[in-house]
């Protein structure tokens, strides 16, 4: 019912820029939290940026300063710039919504299918 598409994923040299996007889609009534989440190689999935509706953000530490998230409401698409990229930002990473569809009352938590970010030194 409810597609999450990433792009924007690549191969860059430290301290370039990339911008993700994703976008939402399927028979949606509404988005709440939209974010973005990564995985490295043996490590556990960890947050990166999320974003209410209303456009209150909160970051990892780790990308403080550096990443900035945003969101178009009326295309239901979220955004991570990601700016002065480091080695170990290398990961897949991945699209969240919490996604209310037409009929239901609940928000259910629905992922992109990831794409990969590679920083090299």
């Amino acid at each position: 019912q409810v597609q999450l598409v990433e792009s924007g994923g690549g191969l860059v040299q430290a301290g370039e820029s990339l911008r993700l996007s994703c976008a939402a889609s399927g028979t949606i009534a509404s988005i709440n939290a939209m974010g973005w989440y990564r995985q490295a190689p043996g490590k556990q999935r960890e947050m990166v940026a999320t974003t209410t509706r209303t456009g209150n953000t909160n970051y990892a530490d780790s990308v403080k300063g550096r990443f900035t998230i945003s969101r178009d409401n009326a295309k239901n698409t979220v955004y991570l710039q990601m700016n002065s990229l480091k080695p170990e930002d290398t990961a897949v990473y991945y699209c969240y919504a919490g996604v209310r569809v037409w009929g239901s009352a609940i928000y259910r938590d629905s992922w992109g299918q990831g794409t990969q970010v590679t920083v090299s030194s």
